[in-house]
């Protein structure tokens, strides 16, 4: 466990952020499962496993990274290096969907990733703040 205490108001509002930042990627990934539910019986060529898959869980690990950001939030270093790892890691792998020419998505998919890897984007900005990384320095 670190200490948040050299800047706990800045460290816990950004913090708070990401938390926010992971419900709203949870809410655009069950969004898009329900878009993908509407397109089953509307228009099931554009709806695969892929989708499924994909949107279960992304709306699964955000809901996961919610309580890995209260466990860092409590000080736990190691939540916070694993989320500092996937916020910088997870778009790059979204930018690799996106751009491949036949990884299975449809165009709708690929969108809501974009969305999904651009509110991924902004919790890495906030992980990355120097006071919030100072606050979660290794021990020396």
């Amino acid at each position: 466990m670190t200490s948040t205490a050299a800047h706990p108001l800045e460290v816990r509002s950004a913090l708070a952020a990401v938390t926010r930042l992971w419900v709203l990627c949870a809410a655009v990934s069950l969004t898009a499962l329900g878009v993908a539910a509407i397109l089953s019986a509307v228009d099931p060529a554009d709806v695969n496993w892929v989708v499924w898959l994909r949107g279960a869980v992304v709306a699964g690990a955000s809901i996961v990274f919610v309580f890995v950001t209260r466990a860092a939030a409590r000080g736990n270093r190691t939540a916070y290096t694993r989320m500092r790892w996937i916020s910088l890691l997870a778009p790059i792998g979204i930018v690799v969907i996106i751009v491949a020419p036949d990884t299975g998505y449809p165009i709708w998919m690929k969108v809501e990733q974009a969305a999904v890897g651009a509110i991924i984007a902004i919790i890495a900005v906030f992980l990355n703040r120097r006071v919030v990384r100072r606050a979660f320095a290794r021990a020396r």
